[in-house]
Parts: C-alpha cells; sequence; structure tokens
C-alpha cells in the first residue's frame, strides 16, 4: 500500500512516517501544504492520501479543498481526512460518494494497527468514518427510522460493520457461522431499503445509516 500525507506539523509528519513504514506502508511523499499534496498524488498515483484539514497558508480548510480536488481528479485515490476539527462543508460533499473515504479525528486515534487497518479499507473503497464526525456532520436530532425494525442481533452485526469488520470476524466474535451472518446482513440490507445495485456500496450505507442515527 502506497500512502501520499499532507501535515503541516514536521514533528507529526515525520512521526507518521516512521510509525507507517514500521507496518511496511510505503510513505510515497509527505508534504506541508495543500500544493504539494496535489502535485505529489499527481506523481505518485497512491493508494491513499492522508490529509490534514487546516494547511498552510491560512491554516483554515485548504486541506480538505484539496481532498474535494482530489476526488474529482483522481477518483481511484483514496482520501483520509485526519484532522483535530470537524469540518461539515466539504466533507459532507465527500461523503456524497463515501466509498474510499474516511475521516477520522486525531486525538482519537490511539493504536497505529487501527490506524493502518482504517487506510487498508479505505484503499479497498472502503470507509473509515470517527462516530463524533458523523454526528456533526448529520447534526444531533435523532428520528425513528428503518433501524427501529432490525432485531438486537442486527444492530450487534450492524454496530461491528460499522467498525470495519468482515463477516468471517463478525462470526468469529460471536462464535456463529459465516452463513448466519450473511444472512443477518441480507436481513439488514432489506429492512434499510438497500437493493444490490452496480456500485457495491449497500455495507457503507448502511454503516451511514446506522452512525447517522446515534447507534
Amino acid at each position: 500500500m502506497r500512502v501520499v500525507i499532507a501535515e503541516d506539523s514536521a514533528l507529526l509528519r515525520d512521526g507518521l512516517v516512521q510509525l507507517l513504514q514500521l507496518r511496511d506502508v510505503e510513505v510515497a511523499a509527505a508534504v506541508g501544504d495543500a500544493e504539494a499534496l496535489l502535485t505529489a498524488v499527481a506523481a505518485h498515483t497512491p493508494d491513499v492520501a492522508v490529509v490534514d484539514i487546516r494547511l498552510p497558508p491560512t491554516q483554515t480548510d485548504e486541506g480538505v479543498r484539496a481532498a474535494v480536488q482530489l476526488r474529482d481528479r483522481h477518483p481511484e485515490t483514496g482520501v483520509l481526512l485526519f484532522s483535530q476539527y470537524v469540518e461539515t462543508t466539504h466533507a459532507a460533499q465527500l461523503l456524497g460518494n463515501p466509498a474510499g473515504f474516511g475521516y477520522l479525528l486525531k486525538e482519537r486515534v490511539v493504536d497505529i494497527g487501527e490506524f493502518v487497518g482504517a487506510l487498508e479499507r479505505i484503499a479497498a473503497g472502503g470507509t473509515a468514518l470517527d462516530p463524533e464526525v458523523v454526528a456533526q456532520l448529520f447534526g444531533a436530532a435523532r428520528r425513528s427510522t428503518a433501524l427501529d425494525t432490525l432485531t438486537p442481533r442486527e444492530r450487534e452485526v450492524l454496530a461491528l460493520m460499522a467498525e470495519g469488520r468482515t463477516n468471517h470476524a463478525i462470526a468469529a466474535a460471536f462464535t456463529v457461522s459465516e452463513r448466519a451472518v450473511e444472512k443477518h446482513v441480507a436481513n439488514i440490507f432489506a429492512k434499510l431499503d438497500l437493493p444490490p445495485s452496480e456500485t457495491g456500496n449497500r455495507r457503507v450505507l448502511a454503516v451511514l445509516r446506522y452512525l447517522e442515527n446515534g447507534r
């Protein structure tokens, strides 16, 4: 897996590079501003770009705006917003096509293995979303939805799906067969009115429904 990092803090940038390299992740470039990010992605075609939201020169939203441009110019490259802040306007736009997208808060990432796992999911076209980010993006309002029709076990399965676990991993967690988990997942899709589609993003959409409604 090849990544490009855009982080203006030299200390954090260098530390992240070293940690990822120890996990056999190739860091093709590590830059400190949005323009250099766009150039690096065009030059190296990484699997994932790790982008801080606030980059020079104004330290406001240069990073997330660059992420939007990356999605347009290089749709094959996943994007992970990695920040201390929740930016709603542009991030909500990125969530319009959630495949290969992630948004994690720096202070809530405590395990490099989980971070690398998030990068791998994004590189494979999945998502890695902090529930706190999703809650702020969609607002605090809670309403009755099709989620209310899920059985307790189906909600447990959906909760593990939201953590990025595969059907195999969920089966292991519940000590049941993978076929039993597949049936639960099929029921979840049916109750949430998520028919098969060419994009194959039903799993992502189910997780977003779950996170949007406060779990």
